[in-house]
């Protein structure tokens, strides 16, 4: 229930499923820019634009972001940087060593992801979270059918450096079935702790 004390007391306190209606002034120029993007057929309307404006908003977590140019989901600083760039910045790592760098990317990431969104990413009843989590911070498309997780568009284009990506964040043992997009790789069993 609503306080009376956080709204204006003459509005009513709606029941939690009930819809409101919300009216936002606009500048001239945001307001042409959307229907420039509904003209062009990138947005089917205003709402549907609000909607995903806001889910960005709560799944990024913008509001810890420092705006402009200190971006955190959780304890990451997250960089908008283009992928071009972080290839050449791979492309530097000795191709022996892109196994092992992206294992350590990926307990980089399982840390991440473990205090952002609280959990655990070697726990498989979890991996759809995590392949979300992923997606929003646009590693790539993750898919997972059967024993057999599919990676579709990913932003790092080296396979080798995804199976240690993939090991090191979801703890388990891959073997490459298909080394170019879309990525193939067959779970073969979950990796032991190392002591």
């Amino acid at each position: 229930m609503q306080s009376r004390s956080r709204i204006s007391p003459d509005l009513p306190i709606l029941k939690n499923d009930e819809a409101k209606r919300t009216t936002i002034i606009l500048e001239k120029s945001e307001r042409e820019f959307i229907e420039s993007l509904i003209k062009q057929g990138k947005e089917p309307g205003i709402k549907a634009l609000i909607s995903k404006m806001l889910e960005i908003y709560k799944s990024m977590m913008v509001s810890d972001w420092n705006y402009p140019g200190e971006y955190y989901c959780g304890i990451s600083r997250i960089a908008l940087v283009n992928v071009e760039l972080f290839n050449i910045l791979t492309q530097q790592i000795p191709k022996e060593n892109w196994h092992d760098s992206g294992e350590k990317m990926g307990e980089a990431l399982k840390v991440s992801i473990q205090s952002t969104i609280g959990i655990e990413a070697s726990e498989q009843s979890n991996w759809e979270k995590v392949f979300e989590r992923l997606k929003v911070q646009g590693f790539g498309d993750f898919h997972l059918k059967d024993k057999f997780l599919l990676l579709k568009n990913p932003f790092i284009n080296d396979c080798e450096i995804w199976k240690g990506i993939m090991e090191g964040l979801l703890s388990v043992e891959l073997e490459t079935r298909n080394s170019s997009p879309p990525l193939v790789f067959e779970i073969k069993k979950p990796k032991q702790p190392s002591v």
